[in-house]
C-alpha cells in the first residue's frame, strides 16, 4: 500500500459475477494465486469481456508486489520520493502473461469503442488497462516516462466517462490518484510534454478520493486502501487508523493491515497500541489461523523492532531486529536489507562499533542497489548518531 501503487487504476467495473466476486475475495486477503485461477475461468467463459483481462493482470502484478515488499508503506520514514521505488524482476512467464492480458483488455475495448465511441464501460476497461500498465511500466521496467503517459491517457479515458456519465463515480478514481501523483512529483516531471498544462494537486487529489471512498461501488474499497497510503505519506495516521480498522473488518486475512495498523499507531505515539497490532497478529499466526501461517515470524520480529528502535528501547530491538537479520532470506528484499542496516544502527548506537560494520556489511551484500545498502555505505565510514540518543 506504498507510494508506488498510487499510480494504479484498480478495478476494471461491470456488473458483479460470482467468479469475479470470488477472485477479489482472495485478492483483498492476499491469496493472489487463488484469485488468478478465479479470473482465468471468468476470462475462459466470457473471453470477450475485457475486465476480466484487467483482473488477471492486476493479480499477477500485485503477487510480484506481495513477494518484493512493495505493498506496504515506507519502513523508515514513509516519504521516500515516488521515483526511487526498488525494480521489480517477475519471472519471463509472469510479464508474458501480464503483457498479454493487457494487450486482450485493450484490443477487446478499442474494439467496443469503434462500435460505440460513447460506450462508458469501454472507454473505463481501457482507462484501468492503461493505469495498470503504468504502474507496471513504474515499478518493473523503471520506465517514469512511459508510466506517467500511461496514467495520462487513463486520466483523460476516464475524464471522458465522467462528461458522458457524470453518475459514474468510480471513473473518478484514476482523476484523484493522477491528482494526487501529478501534484507530488518535482516540478521537473511536471514538463513533460504531454503533462504541459496539467499541474496536479495532491489535495484535489485526496477530494476526489474521498468522493469515491464514499459514493463509489466497485472502487468503494480501493479508493480506501489509496487513502490510507497517502494518510500514510502525508503524516496523517488519525486518518488512517480508522480506514485500516474498516478494512480488517472486510478483508479478515489481510496480514499486511495488521502491519499497517501497527506503523499507523508508531506514528501516532502510541507504543502500546502499535505493539498490540503486531501482537495480535502473531497469537493469529502463532494459532494456526487460515492466512496468517504465510506471515514470516522474522517479519513480526522486524515490526515490532523497528517500532522500539524508533522508541529508544535499544535492548528490546536490539533482540528483535537481531532474530529478524539472522533469518533475513526468510524475507522479501525490502525488509531484509532494513533489518541488516537497522541492526548496524543499533549497535552503533550502543558504542558496538565493530558489530555495526560487520552489520552494515551484510546489509550491502544483501541487497546492493538499494537504498538501505547505500545509507549503510555512508556509515562504515561515520557510526550512525541520533540526535535524540546519546552517543
Amino acid at each position: 500500500m506504498q507510494a508506488a501503487t498510487l499510480l494504479l487504476a484498480m478495478l476494471a467495473g461491470g456488473l458483479p459475477h460470482p467468479l469475479i466476486q470470488k477472485g477479489f475475495e482472495h485478492f483483498y486477503n492476499l491469496e493472489y494465486d487463488e484469485a488468478i485461477l478465479a479470473f482465468r475461468q471468468f476470462i475462459a467463459r466470457y473471453p470477450e469481456e475485457p475486465r476480466g483481462y484487467n483482473h488477471l493482470a492486476q493479480s499477477i502484478l500485485y503477487r510480484e508486489m506481495l513477494r518484493t515488499g512493495a505493498l506496504e508503506t515506507e519502513l523508515v520514514s514513509g516519504n521516500n520520493p515516488f521515483l526511487r521505488r526498488p525494480k521489480m524482476n517477475p519471472s519471463p512467464e509472469d510479464q508474458k502473461e501480464f503483457g498479454d492480458a493487457i494487450q486482450r483488455a485493450m484490443e477487446l475495448s478499442q474494439e467496443r469503442l469503434k462500435r460505440n465511441p460513447r460506450d462508458t464501460q469501454a472507454l473505463y476497461t481501457l482507462g484501468v488497462a492503461h493505469g495498470l500498465r503504468a504502474n507496471y511500466n513504474f515499478l518493473v521496467r523503471k520506465a517514469w516516462t512511459d508510466a506517467l503517459r500511461d496514467a495520462t491517457q487513463a486520466r483523460k479515458l476516464h475524464n471522458r466517462v465522467t462528461e458522458l456519465d457524470p453518475s459514474f463515480v468510480d471513473a473518478r478514481l484514476v482523476q484523484g490518484v493522477h491528482e494526487y501523483v501529478v501534484g507530488s512529483l518535482p516540478w521537473q516531471w511536471r514538463m513533460l510534454g504531454f503533462l504541459v498544462g496539467f499541474r496536479g494537486n495532491k489535495e484535489a487529489g485526496i477530494r476526489i478520493l474521498r468522493e469515491v471512498a464514499e459514493k463509489g461501488d466497485v472502487n468503494r474499497l480501493d479508493a480506501k486502501v489509496l487513502l490510507c497510503a497517502i494518510y500514510r505519506r502525508e503524516r496523517k495516521p488519525e486518518l488512517a487508523v480508522p480506514l485500516i480498522r474498516e478494512l480488517l473488518a472486510a478483508f479478515p486475512r489481510n496480514y499486511l493491515l495488521y502491519f499497517e495498523l501497527a506503523q499507523m499507531y508508531s506514528d501516532l505515539g502510541d507504543k502500546e497500541k502499535a505493539l498490540e497490532a503486531l501482537a495480535r497478529l502473531e497469537q493469529l499466526r502463532n494459532s494456526g489461523v487460515p492466512g496468517f501461517t504465510r506471515v514470516p515470524a522474522e517479519k513480526i520480529y522486524f515490526a515490532r523492532g523497528n517500532i522500539q528502535f524508533w522508541y529508544r528501547d535499544l535492548d528490546e530491538a536490539l533482540e528483535n531486529i537481531r532474530k529478524a537479520a539472522a533469518r533475513a532470506d526468510h524475507l522479501d528484499l525490502n525488509t531484509g536489507v532494513l533489518a541488516w542496516m537497522r541492526l548496524g544502527q543499533i549497535y552503533d548506537l550502543k558504542g558496538r562499533r565493530k558489530e555495526a560494520i560487520e552489520a552494515y556489511r551484510q546489509a550491502i551484500a544483501y541487497a546492493p542497489e538499494s537504498d538501505a545498502a547505500k545509507e549503510s555505505r555512508r556509515y562504515l565510514s561515520a557510526p550512525y548518531r541520533r540526535p535524540d540518543i546519546p552517543g
